[in-house]
């Protein structure tokens, strides 16, 4: 299994920018998805999470109501679309394939991970 991510950049606070997690070697249906993050000099840290059949969604609390998760299931691509961005979202942000049916925001249930993608919203 393998996962791209893209669409991180430079942002202003209060923009927006659509990651993507391009999904090779599984269908999006077989696992539960997710998107972490790490600031700089910060442990990593859930973001965002989709269940594997139903598509029950999860939030951390610092994004819920900006950020939406969902999935494409045609392009098997998960999608995080994050909306009035703010300077305390800049991280590198990775998507992961984990257990499915199981909503685990702790990233030892994740097995798969893609490379990162870099959002970096100033001031």
């Amino acid at each position: 299994v393998q996962l791209q991510a893209s669409g991180g950049g430079l942002v202003q606070t209060g923009g927006s920018l659509r990651l993507s997690c391009v999904v090779s070697g599984a269908e999006l249906g077989s696992h539960t998805m997710a998107w972490f993050r790490q600031p700089p000099g910060k442990e990593r840290e859930w973001v965002s999470i989709i269940a594997s059949s139903d598509g029950t969604t999860l939030y951390h609390a610092s994004v819920k109501g900006r950020f939406t998760i969902s999935k494409d299931n045609a392009k098997n691509t998960v999608i995080l679309q994050m909306d009035r961005l703010k300077p305390e979202d800049t991280a590198l942000y990775f998507c992961a394939a984990g257990i499915p049916r199981l909503l685990a925001t702790s990233a030892g249930y994740y097995d798969y991970w893609g490379q990162g993608t870099e959002v970096t919203v100033s001031s």
